[in-house]
């Protein structure tokens, strides 16, 4: 988890918050748990994504890696 304050820019534009309309969030790493992996204990094998925590306002935008 990263409580620093940045600007996101995905592929070349800037992007605010569609909520509130700030320009900094902080980060995080989220696992996209599927119910098959979860119910035999495969949660590490799941997906990462990670998010984009407004400083403001608190809303997350989730990006899914490629």
């Amino acid at each position: 988890m990263n409580k620093d304050e940045e600007k996101l820019v995905v592929e070349g534009k800037e992007i605010l918050c569609p909520i509130c309309g700030h320009d900094k969030y902080w980060t995080r790493e989220t696992l996209m748990n599927t119910a098959g992996a979860s119910f035999l204990g495969f949660d590490w094998a799941n997906k990462a994504a990670t998010n984009y925590v407004c400083h403001q306002c608190g809303y997350v935008l989730w990006f899914l890696g490629k």
